[in-house]
């Protein structure tokens, strides 16, 4: 029954005093010093790319970490994953979701919170360098959602090198986190996701003339219009609706078979209590789900340390499966 009953989430910096300023504060002020990736194209399956940055020291244990939306491998949240984990004997892959590396991707299809090909294509490269005994998932926001819904994807068929994963603000539940970015007050998140994705779309658009309507994109006016009329055909499912059920995450949940910690925040501005699975955690062997009153989406900082208490709680939990 691993609904955890508390957390050692101390919580945030005193003057980060509400979830809008712990999650917008640490993006802005933070800054991780130190990181060196080493970047790597790999061919998909589809004849796309996706660009992967890896930190290789030689060691057998390999964290695998997934950003959120309109993210990337040097968001402040995964260069502090990949800094506390090659500090402690890990090598790292942080992955770009297609788009996300600075460069458009090739093939009609752009990345999403249901996508588990491409996570499944970077552990089978990650597999395929014969370096690795011990994997480990780590994903944040999207990434998150990408990450537990891949390992319920796999079930009993999961690689068995992979032995644990840590997932942090998971919007496992999208239709009503579609709901919720429609609120007056997450209108900032909402206009920034839009802005970026509509630029995207027109890219897309003069990649593949004909196949979309971006005359439809001064039509958007909620969040879900956007899904309906441009991520639900270009990801290849029916309409909005579909989309949702789809690539929820916590569709999946029942089905994943290795040790999986899910943490959310009450006080998250983007998530609602349908991403808080506790049903689901009380009758699951492998998910385990820990329930913080503070903490925003992807912030958990504390005082006075240079990393944030996800990215140590990701680093605890992992190494409790990894020798």
């Amino acid at each position: 029954m691993p609904l955890l009953p508390t957390t050692s989430y101390p919580g945030p910096p005193f003057w980060q005093s509400n979830g809008h300023l712990q999650t917008i504060i640490p993006g802005i002020l933070r800054r991780v010093e130190g990181v060196q990736y080493t970047r790597e194209r790999i061919r998909t399956p589809d004849d796309d790319f996706l660009d992967i940055d890896w930190i290789r020291k030689q060691n057998k244990r390999l964290a695998i970490l997934t950003h959120g939306l309109e993210g990337s491998s040097d968001r402040q949240y995964i260069l502090g994953t990949a800094k506390i984990f090659a500090q402690q004997g890990w090598d790292v892959l942080a992955w770009n979701c297609r788009s996300c590396s600075g460069e458009m991707n090739q093939a009609f299809r752009m990345y999403h919170h249901g996508d588990t090909d491409d996570i499944h294509t970077v552990v089978q490269h990650a597999l395929a360098t014969n370096r690795y005994q011990q994997l480990v998932l780590v994903g944040y926001s999207m990434g998150a959602n990408i990450t537990m819904k891949y390992l319920g994807v796999q079930g009993e068929q999961v690689a068995g090198e992979i032995r644990a994963a840590a997932v942090f603000s998971a919007p496992c539940d999208l239709e009503s986190g579609a709901e919720v970015l429609d609120r007056w007050d997450n209108r900032l998140y909402r206009r920034r996701f839009l802005r970026a994705l509509k630029h995207k779309v027109h890219h897309k658009n003069r990649q593949f003339p004909g196949r979309l309507q971006p005359e439809r994109l001064s039509e958007v006016r909620r969040w879900r219009d956007f899904d309906e009329w441009f991520s639900a055909p270009i990801c290849g499912y029916r309409d909005a609706a579909d989309f949702y059920k789809q690539a929820s995450a916590k569709n999946f949940i029942a089905g994943i078979r290795v040790p999986t910690l899910l943490v959310n925040a009450w006080n998250d501005p983007i998530l609602t209590p349908a991403c808080m699975p506790q049903t689901l955690a009380r009758e699951h062997a492998f998910f385990h789900l820990e329930l913080t009153a503070s903490g925003g989406h992807c912030g958990f900082m504390t005082a006075n340390d240079a990393f944030t208490w996800a990215e140590r709680r990701a680093l605890e939990f992992c190494s409790n499966y990894s020798e």
